[in-house]
Parts: C-alpha cells; structure tokens; sequence
C-alpha cells in the first residue's frame, strides 16, 4: 500500500466475480451514467425542525452514512491499477456564497455518530464557510465523494458528460454556432427516442485530409431504410 494512500482494502481480482464486467467498461467501453431518484424527506425535515437544527446537515449525514454502510459506494482504484474499497469516504459538499453569486467545495471528516458528525459540520463551516474559491479547504483527501443540495430546482433527470483527449492541432479552430446542435438533436430525438436503457451520444472531431471531420453516432436502434 502506498504511503499516501488512505486505508483501502484491496480486492483480490482473481476471485472478484464482477472482474470481466471491470475490465469491459474500463477498457473497451469507458462511459459514464446518471441516475435521478425522488426521494421523501418530510421526515428528515420534520426532525431537522423539531429539533431546531439546520436541514442540510442532516441530509448530509444521512447520505455519509448511507455512503459508508455501502462497499460498492467506496469503491477506488489501487496505485497498482486494482480495485480496492476505503475503509471512509469523507463528504466533500458544495458551499454557496450570496455575495457575488459563486460556489466553493470543501470537505470534511466523516464521523460516524452523528452528534459529533453535526459538529464537524459547524466547525468547517466557521472556519471556512467565507473562503471563496473553487477549493475553500485545502488538502482535500483522496477518500471523498462530491455532494450537494439544490433546493431551489425540482427536476426529474440528471446529465453529466466529460470531455475526451483532443487534438491539440484542432484547438486552434472555431465551430459556426449552432453548427453541430440539429445533429445532436436528431440523435436525441430519432436516435435514441423510445430507449429504455442508457442512450450515448458521441462527437468525434477529427482531420480528414486537411478538412475538419465532425462525427456525430449514438447507440440507439438506428433505422430501417
């Protein structure tokens, strides 16, 4: 183990059923997913008030908690390229500054019971709730997972995406706007309309003999004629 590293616990990827299904969807298909659940929370808020303490430590509590009861939740990659799982995973949660209208993270420890978890809460949050920035706490530990609260928005889906390697010759280039947006709507909505499972979008910008190739392709059923 290395000396930097958290305390893990390693997987023994010989005898790791799920072993052939890592290294499919590590190699040959890297993708990403989201997944949007409502959930209720009329009783957590009910409590939160009840006992005049504020809502989103508690949400933030319960979500830790929930996170570090679940193996599969703490999953991480070794320094030997394995599979191994934390033995905490520490919030890292989103900070919105009023005054100028930006966000910060920051993150702390996780404690287990939840008296002494609340006030780490408060504690970061004194300390550094002002600090502006994208990172208002410093040394932010590898065993972390991103949280945040959006109260103000009510939504029934979730997307994310990151960006692949590009050619840093084609940086240079600009696109017309709007240029590329009616392919990505035909594969949103004829390529990948009536899907049940996870619709992928992928844009390929390439040289072709010194022109600029823009590929467009999903995964949906594709058409007949």
């Amino acid at each position: 183990m290395e000396q930097n590293y958290p305390a893990y616990r390693a997987i023994r990827m010989d005898t790791w059923p799920r072993r052939e299904h890592f290294a499919y969807y590590r190699r040959q298909i890297r993708c990403g997913y989201s997944l949007t659940v409502r959930m209720d929370v009329t009783k957590l808020a009910a409590f939160a008030k009840t006992q005049h303490l504020h809502f989103f430590p508690c949400f933030l509590y319960a979500a830790s908690r929930t996170v570090n009861q679940m193996d599969e939740m703490k999953m991480m990659l070794t320094p030997e390229g394995g599979v191994g799982i934390w033995e905490v995973s520490h919030p890292n949660f989103t900070i919105f500054h009023e005054d100028d209208k930006t966000f910060s993270d920051v993150w702390m420890q996780y404690q287990p019971d939840f008296s002494a978890f609340y006030q780490e809460y408060l504690d970061v949050m004194r300390k550094y709730g002002n600090r502006h920035g994208m990172k208002a706490r410093e040394n932010q530990p590898m065993n972390f997972f991103c949280i945040s609260c959006v109260p103000w928005l009510d939504y029934t889906g979730y997307f994310t995406y990151t960006a692949g390697e590009a050619d840093p010759a084609l940086l240079k280039y600009l696109c017309p706007k709007l240029s590329i947006q009616p392919l990505l709507e035909n594969a949103i909505y004829h390529g990948m309309e009536g899907m049940y499972e996870d619709g992928e979008i992928t844009i390929r910008i390439y040289d072709r003999d010194g022109d600029i190739g823009i590929d467009v392709a999903d995964n949906g059923p594709g058409m007949t004629q």
